[in-house]
């Protein structure tokens, strides 16, 4: 069966973090179930999210208004906000597929967005999403983020992809736990607006290509980088 494509809410009708939640539990049920493999396209209010291998230091100490809600899904904190694409693919994996694999498609299939957009853009090795190489423009950056959880062997939560975000929100805290890099978007890279809207039609035709579970040919990573180490709490003394 083809891939389901669902708007969500985006723009105006962007749905709350834990509203986006509970309709993935529900659609994930569904899918684990039997039914249609279906990517969630959304936008959310102002939120981060702490992933489970969040350090305290990571989150903000002044969010803004924003909530932090702590998720389900691994990796670090992150945020999402108005301007940024979320998809979440609700879809069960094959039993020939692992989940590096997954992951590996999908950040390809972002790769690829950001190709259609005159955007160059890789993986680097230690660090999940996709970057941009350091350049006249500023230091390796991030322009996309992915976290994911496997129940049941169907995907859950999913990737990130920074449009026309205001970028201000992400001086509130370390992004993914990585303080030597930076964060971008289109809208910046390209010194034009890039909406939301505009991106969607080419996410919706590489993620659909990639996760048709064919063979593919992955971009060459740039160099790799070791991920920031976790803080170990040191207990005082009594």
């Amino acid at each position: 069966m083809p891939l389901e494509f669902r708007e969500a809410g985006l723009g105006d009708n962007a749905i709350d973090y834990r509203d986006a939640w509970q309709m993935q539990g529900e659609v994930h049920a569904v899918v684990a179930d039997g039914g249609n493999d279906t990517v969630l396209l959304l936008e959310h209010p102002p939120v981060f999210t702490a992933g489970t291998r969040t350090d305290p230091h990571e989150r903000p100490l002044d969010p803004g208004g924003a909530p932090v809600i702590d998720v389900n899904r691994g990796g670090k904190i992150t945020f999402h906000g108005p301007g940024q694409l979320v998809g979440y693919p609700i879809v069960k994996l094959p039993e020939r597929v692992k989940v590096v694999d997954y992951v590996r498609r999908v950040e390809e299939a972002l790769i690829a967005v950001c190709a259609d957009f005159d955007v160059a853009t890789a993986r680097i090795p230690g660090r999940s999403g996709v970057w941009l190489q350091a350049d006249e423009k500023g230091p390796e950056r991030k322009i996309a983020a992915i976290g994911l959880r496997v129940s049941r062997r169907v995907t859950m939560h999913g990737f990130s992809l920074n449009c026309d975000v205001d970028l201000a929100w992400y001086d509130r805290f370390v992004p993914c736990g990585i303080a030597d890099a930076g964060v971008t978007s289109l809208s910046r890279e390209l010194g034009r607006d890039v909406t939301v809207a505009d991106v969607i039609p080419s996410v919706e035709k590489h993620v659909a290509d990639l996760l048709a579970w064919n063979d593919y040919t992955p971009t060459p990573d740039y160099e790799p980088r070791p991920e920031p180490p976790r803080l170990k709490l040191i207990k005082p003394s009594t």
